[in-house]
């Protein structure tokens, strides 16, 4: 029926015998025509563009020491300003290393050890603690130590997955001192988009825990 009604619309059917062969062929031919439309519909595959992420050039690393009076001292990228903690003004050792042009932030939290409330292992949990509650969201966690120049001994959490932070490390003296580094991003992106942003940031905290000196208090 739904044939017959294009086909009348475009060819009015006539009385006579001419007229009437020549719809007859015109309706075969679109038939056939829709057919084989139909054929190579089926048999093609469609293969969707995958999705573009933005381009993010990144400059070589550079690196300065830290200017700001603080109870430690290290050497930080010249891309990123170091800023105070401004949800922790009281803490005044706690600060931001801001990578605004690459919309990434590291925030560091010192603690001096010693004291009933600051024991190295009460701070050692209550940092692994702060890591395990990304453990839903990520797919895996790999965890490593190392020992600093200093003789200091550093522990690195990487998270994959949509987690708030991919990178994760403290550094401790074990008897005086202790500094944790978290890396967060201020955007939606998802994070296999960022993962060149990533590893440049995982290099400067490379750097950062291997330049990395406690003063004496």
């Amino acid at each position: 029926m739904f044939f017959d009604s294009s086909i009348n619309i475009l060819f009015p059917i006539r009385k006579s015998n001419q007229f009437d062969n020549f719809g007859i062929m015109r309706k075969r031919n679109l038939i056939c025509l829709l057919g084989a439309l139909v054929l190579i519909s089926c048999e093609s595959d469609y293969l969707p563009k995958p999705k573009g992420y933005n381009r993010i050039d990144l400059p070589a690393h550079a690196f300065t020491a830290v200017e700001e009076v603080l109870p430690y001292q290290f050497e930080v990228s010249k891309y990123a300003t170091v800023e105070p903690d401004s949800f922790n003004l009281s803490e005044k050792s706690w600060i931001n290393l801001n990578y605004r042009e690459m919309g990434a932030k590291v925030h560091l939290t010192y603690l001096p050890l010693g004291g009933k409330d600051k024991d190295l292992k009460i701070v050692l949990k209550d940092a692994i603690n702060l890591t395990a509650k990304h453990q839903i969201k990520a797919y895996g966690i790999e965890e490593s130590i190392m020992l600093t120049p200093k003789g200091y001994t550093g522990v690195i959490a990487e998270l994959s997955g949509e987690v708030p932070t991919q990178f994760q490390f403290f550094v401790t003296d074990s008897t005086s001192n202790f500094l944790r580094g978290a890396l967060y991003f201020n955007t939606a992106m998802k994070n296999d988009s960022l993962a060149p942003v990533i590893e440049y940031i995982k290099v400067d905290m490379a750097h950062l825990m291997n330049t990395l000196e406690f003063k004496k208090r």
